[in-house]
């Protein structure tokens, strides 16, 4: 019977640990339900980890045209990483700055990029601003199929300045809309 136990503990061990993320999802326009990007040079995809069920990419839309997209990597817990975009009148496919200080959603004024690192309350957190800016190109915006698709990239500062800024490149989503 100890036998059993150690050997269903290992099994949930191993299936827990980390994968190792070396390469992005491919820049599709069909709903794939995809996102990755490099932060600070690193792949980063979101992941899930044994025994956490929440979603790890989900894709809003409002009526007056707000678009959220979160993407979580659990992988590492217990501390868990979320990367957010948050644009502002995403009416078409068009390219959306990220350059104004904001708050996060749902109290947003304007587009932004956001990441945190947290164990439960954020470990620090990250945002484009005036200083830390870059932008989002919505390449596919198709509400009737409820697909949304494109990439970005930015620059993003500490919310406190506790810690160095972070630079997102070689960002890319393709998902479909809640």
């Amino acid at each position: 019977m100890k036998n059993i136990f150690i050997l269903l503990y290992s099994v949930l061990l191993l299936s827990s640990c980390k994968k190792s993320v070396d390469a992005l999802p491919d820049a599709t326009q069909t709903g794939a339900n995809t996102f990755g990007l490099k932060l600070n040079g690193e792949f980063w995809v979101p992941q899930k980890f044994a025994g956490i069920n929440s979603p790890v990419l989900e894709a809003f839309y409002s009526g007056t045209g707000d678009l959220r997209i979160t993407a979580n990597n659990f992988a590492s817990e217990p501390t868990e990483t979320e990367f957010e975009i948050f644009v502002k009148n995403a009416g078409a496919a068009a390219v959306y700055e990220l350059n104004q200080n904001t708050e996060v959603y749902p109290n947003a004024s304007s587009s932004y990029g956001y990441y945190v690192k947290r164990k439960i309350n954020p470990l620090n957190e990250w945002i484009t601003n005036s200083q830390y800016k870059g932008n989002v190109t919505i390449t596919k915006l198709d509400l009737t199929n409820r697909i949304v698709s494109g990439t970005f990239q930015f620059n993003a500062g500490s919310m406190d300045s506790s810690a160095a800024p972070i630079t997102v490149t070689d960002g890319r989503f393709d998902v479909k809309l809640q």
